[in-house]
């Protein structure tokens, strides 16, 4: 059975990833406003009746801001941790929180969440990978660093939203002011391109299909050269930048073992689409 995924937007405007099969789906993170994340699932083709539960890396603003309204709308299910929880000031309905904690797996139909713990300057942010049946997506963004849980579950990916978030000299020579230039590059902010390019060459699995560069910053990196970065490495991975003005299409990610070729399918759509950290 394959997933099908998409970037609805990635960035400090916004984060929110979508996860599904044909039957059910899951938000990561909701940094859109209800309205817009309509708008561009609608665009997609794509149903809120099959999202049945968002799950919530950490309380930043560019990962909840939509969250109170989304979720009382649809009567979704927040898995979110009591930290993450407290610290984002976060009104939920009670019987829509449900506990989030590491390692622990959330069954949402045929569906398996896991998070799994990050560093980043958060009071108790995560990651995930969502699998069904043999195809696993990881969820990997606001990273301070390639920590080993990130490695350990990267390599297990089918594909991938990882943060290429600056480019260490855009940064050093912009204007931002030191200690968040430090805060930024420091073992709790983000993942540069070259952390996240060696992140990839050294430990992608041969059946990655699809990897998306997610959270890249306005003023400290630039889409064409984070993908110029990873194109010559990519193989027989399509690597796409996930912008942070619009959705990318829908991909349809298939379990390929290793000594399978690796294919490419995307979701119909039914029009073209035309074109807070950090």
């Amino acid at each position: 059975m394959a997933l099908y995924i998409t970037s609805l937007n990635s960035g400090s405007n916004g984060n929110c990833y979508y996860v599904g099969n044909q039957r059910e789906a899951v938000l990561v993170d909701v940094g859109l406003s209800c309205r817009e994340t309509e708008k561009r699932m609608l665009r997609l083709g794509l149903s809120m009746q099959k999202v049945k539960a968002i799950f919530i890396s950490h309380e930043h603003s560019d990962h909840i801001k939509g969250l109170p309204l989304i979720a009382k709308k649809y009567q979704l299910p927040v898995y979110i941790t009591p930290g993450t929880l407290k610290n984002g000031r976060l009104l939920l309905e009670n019987h829509l929180v449900k506990p989030l904690r590491g390692y622990e797996p959330v069954q949402i139909g045929e569906l398996t969440i896991t998070a799994f713990p990050k560093f980043h300057d958060a009071a108790e942010p995560h990651s995930f990978i969502i699998s069904c049946q043999n195809v696993k997506v990881g969820v990997f963004t606001d990273i301070g660093c390639p920590c080993e849980n990130l490695v350990r579950h990267f390599k297990q990916c089918h594909a991938a939203f990882l943060e290429a978030n600056y480019d260490e000299k855009m940064l050093s020579q912009g204007n931002y002011p030191f200690h968040l230039k430090r805060r930024i590059s420091g073992g709790y902010g983000h993942l540069s391109n070259r952390q996240a390019l060696e992140l990839f060459k050294a430990h992608k699995p041969a059946y990655m299909s699809h990897l998306l560069l997610a959270h890249l910053s306005k003023d400290n990196n630039c889409p064409d050269l984070a993908l110029n970065m990873f194109t010559p490495h990519a193989g027989s991975t399509q690597v796409t930048v996930a912008s942070r003005y619009e959705e990318t299409p829908v991909y349809a990610i298939k379990h390929t073992g290793p000594n399978e070729v690796i294919v490419r399918n995307y979701l119909p759509q039914p029009q073209v689409v035309q074109g807070v950290l950090f």
